[in-house]
């Protein structure tokens, strides 16, 4: 069984932490998905380790986020081998004092999400000069953008050329909906930015109520494949939002069906080894 780092993993905390966004979503209004909860889950399903993704705190808590999590992340029974934090591009204010901090954290890269934004957000020159510093200190920036909004993330790969940028959830495609285009087009356009890489996670939570499945993603998994190839693409669980799915154990169950499909080496690239490159981390 080849090994898998889970590039995506989120954690509820909310004696700890707020995070409002879950209230209207019913899987996650429980009260807690913590380290523990995720390895009970994953045990024997082959996650080799894990990078913590930000989980779009309410704004006033991001930084504390950050700072419980590296408490999780200094343990090595957690079997954690990186964190993406939470930064905010487009001010100027505190920006590199942030930066400076989370570097002496070790995080491995930067996250603010987008999709939620207005579209002008990632085309202010604020925004791309810090995006840029992100890249000079050898960090990646992930990024989250509808399928409407791929053509500013192509802007935006290109503004931060020297940036490795990371698109979440293959873009988001309309899955419930069965609409492939304009994902489709932008996509491959995307695709030709050479510093774009390509995260396989989040589509089992975009099917429709009940019809998550290795055969309603296929054409979704199988154009991302074509476009951004194994060393381009990486691996993520998204829990518990994969909970919107059919859960964190089917999505495991449908990526090693994925996986099983491509050459060893194919295989090896999308489960670990393209993570192990562009985060900088260890299996």
């Amino acid at each position: 069984m080849i090994p898998l780092i889970d590039t995506h993993q989120h954690l509820i905390y909310r004696d700890q932490i707020s995070y409002t966004w879950t209230k209207d979503i019913p899987p996650l209004t429980e009260p807690n998905f913590t380290l523990e909860d995720y390895k009970k889950l994953t045990a024997n399903l082959g996650v080799g380790s894990t990078i913590f993704m930000e989980t779009g705190v309410d704004d006033d808590d991001y930084k504390k986020e950050t700072r419980f999590v590296k408490t999780l992340l200094d343990n090595s029974d957690n079997n954690m081998t990186g964190m993406i934090a939470s930064i905010r591009p487009e001010e100027d204010e505190g920006f590199e004092s942030w930066l400076n901090e989370t570097l002496e954290m070790g995080v491995v890269g930067y996250r603010r999400i987008l999709h939620a934004m207005p579209d002008d957000t990632s085309e202010n020159s604020t925004f791309r000069r810090n995006v840029n510093k992100i890249g000079e200190v050898g960090k990646t920036f992930d990024i989250c953008f509808l399928p409407n909004q791929l053509g500013i993330a192509k802007e935006l790969a290109k503004a931060c050329e020297n940036t490795s940028l990371i698109l979440n959830h293959c873009g988001i495609p309309s899955i419930a909906a069965n609409e492939i285009d304009p994902w489709r087009e932008n996509i491959k356009e995307l695709s030709k930015a050479s510093n774009v890489t390509c995260k396989l996670s989040g589509l089992m939570a975009y099917c429709a109520p009940g019809t998550s499945s290795y055969e309603t993603i296929t054409p979704y998994v199988e154009h991302v494949l074509k476009c951004f190839g194994p060393n381009r693409i990486v691996w993520g669980s998204d829990w518990p939002l994969v909970d919107l799915g059919k859960g964190l154990e089917e999505w495991i169950r449908v990526t090693r069906k994925i996986l099983d499909k491509l050459s060893h080496d194919e295989a090896e690239a999308i489960a670990n080894g393209t993570a192990q490159k562009i985060y900088k981390v260890i299996l």
